[in-house]
């Protein structure tokens, strides 16, 4: 007679890629390993799905490009994942004296970028800044994210060996508006350059938070540059599933955590359907706020969510009154209304409990990239995917009603890119068979409900610089930025020091510090 299995040498809690990087090493390494996953899908996050029955279309329903995702992680565990480079990194239109233009910039910042700079502001000024600024974060990456995936260094150490310390200072040492204002004199620019400091955080440019968001941002993979996934998100989910199932990962899905208990010798979890099973290790790959009350412990706090996140499937680009070339403009990430100013503004706006009426915002399209995601008829009639990102849209300009605010916080976001547009966003929608348009809405109240993100907040919690402070010491001092105050319960997943963004990281170090243990 055969018993199921409940013992195991770990457990993991998510099955996100997080969870699922993490499961992987572990199970590579000989553990014997129990993953459970609330939902009926692996992926969390990273899911793809087809929000629009009567399209062929599967988009990644709530995560971004991907930037941070390490290759030695896709090496390591033999994934057969790719990322593709975009030509262009960006396009941001603008009205000025009544003429309607934009700054192109290419990914090799090439004659274009440098005419474009040149047309906004009347000089070589803003784009010589902007290749100075750019370089210097080229090659802090460069020498910061090998560190990310190695035991935790303290600030000193870390500052000493990179061995930049202008650019140390300037990053890490004092606010990044302070920085950009002092790098860059045009409004726009200096807009264009925050923008990676405020995506998810809901913080001014004077908050050191928005400091760590622009860092996880920019130093990804040691180049920092955004790319887009072959096949989508979800075709990282599906590698990572494969991985973890071939070197034995046991995966329950639809087991959903309701108490974990600890002590000396190891963790013991419980789920919902009645289900206990017990572990030495417990790696968790959920926030952190949510492990606090499954230990009963006090809930930390933390900034809440501020995105809005928008999918859509259009028939055709729409034209732009600046009169380029569409495919060119939506290559790269177009931003809207996010001039330093406006995104102040918005975040004012916000920060009063008033939706901001022109949203600032960025919008991509994968399927210029990448059009693997689109069915061959989709391909063949000229369909495309945007993918809108509304900033400074905090979790608490919903909570009152969240129906209505999410009506006005697409409103001011299609009007926000409607101004520069000579098709109206409306148009161009592909029509469904209900008589919709092929939109979808996630307000940071739809990110708690759908994924359990702690008030919307996609990096779970507040991010911490990637190293210690200098003071950290004892029983405080983290090893792999994943320790908890039980030895053997361990953050997986964003909310990990090291964590935030789509990066597996959080789950590599995880499992690392597990097995350097052992």
């Amino acid at each position: 007679m055969s018993h199921a299995r409940t013992g195991y040498d770990a457990i993991v809690v998510g099955g996100g890629h997080n969870g699922l990087v993490a499961a992987s090493y572990l199970a590579k390494a000989g553990k014997t390993v129990l993953l459970l996953e609330a939902h009926e899908e692996l992926g969390g996050a990273t899911i793809s799905a087809r929000p629009f029955p009567d399209y062929d279309a599967r988009l990644s329903r709530y995560a971004y490009l991907v930037s941070l995702f390490p290759d030695q992680i896709v090496a390591d565990l033999g994934l057969s994942f790719k990322t593709l480079e975009r030509a262009v990194s960006s396009y941001t239109p603008y009205t000025r004296d009544g003429r309607d233009d934009g700054l192109l910039v290419s990914a090799s910042c090439d004659g274009r970028t440098v005419d474009g700079f040149r047309r906004l502001t009347g000089s070589d000024r803003e784009n010589k800044a902007w290749r100075g600024f750019y370089g210097e974060i080229a090659e802090l990456a460069k020498r910061f994210a090998p560190y990310l995936l190695k035991p935790l260094q303290s600030a000193a150490v870390l500052k000493s060996e990179i061995g930049l310390p202008e650019v140390w200072r300037n990053l890490m040492e004092i606010p990044i508006g302070e920085l950009i204002r002092d790098r860059f004199s045009d409004d726009l620019v200096q807009g264009v350059v925050l923008t990676d400091a405020l995506i998810g955080t809901f913080v001014s440019a004077s908050d050191m938070q928005a400091n760590r968001c622009f860092l996880y941002h920019m130093i990804g993979n040691g180049t920092g540059q955004w790319r887009v996934p072959q096949g989508g998100m979800g075709a990282l989910v599906k590698e990572l599933h494969r991985v973890a199932t071939v070197h034995g990962v046991e995966i329950k899905l639809r087991s959903r955590v309701a108490a974990i208990e600890s002590d000396h010798a190891g963790v013991r979890v419980a789920t919902e359907s009645g289900h206990t099973y017990a572990a030495r290790d417990l790696l968790f790959a959920a926030a952190p706020q949510h492990l606090a009350r499954l230990r009963g412990h006090p809930v930390p706090p933390s900034l809440e969510g501020s995105q809005l996140k928008i999918n859509m499937l259009v028939s055709r680009l729409p034209r732009l009154k600046s009169g380029i070339d569409p495919r060119l403009a939506f290559a790269g990430t177009l931003h809207v209304n996010e001039g330093f100013s406006q995104l102040e503004a918005a975040y004012t706006s916000a920060r009063a409990g008033v939706m901001p009426q022109r949203l600032p915002l960025e919008i991509y399209c994968h399927t210029l990239t990448d059009p693997t995601i689109l069915s061959p008829d989709l391909i063949a009639r000229g369909f495309q995917t945007l993918t809108l990102f509304g900033i400074h849209t905090p979790a608490k300009l919903f909570d009152a009603d969240p129906v209505l605010a999410k009506a006005r916080a697409t409103e001011s976001a299609i009007a926000s890119l409607n101004q520069y547009l000579l098709d109206p966003l409306e148009s161009v929608l592909a029509p469904c068979s209900d008589g919709s348009l092929a939109i979808e809405v996630k307000s940071p109240l739809d990110l708690e409900a759908d994924l359990s993100l702690p008030r919307g907040n996609i990096f779970h919690c507040d991010l911490d610089f990637p190293f210690m402070d200098d003071d950290a010491g004892g029983a405080d001092k983290q090893l792999w930025g994943v320790e908890t105050d039980h030895p053997r319960i361990h953050l997986a997943g964003a909310g990990a020091r090291r964590g935030g963004g789509v990066s597996g990281i959080a789950g590599h170090n995880a499992a690392m510090a597990v097995l350097a243990r052992d």
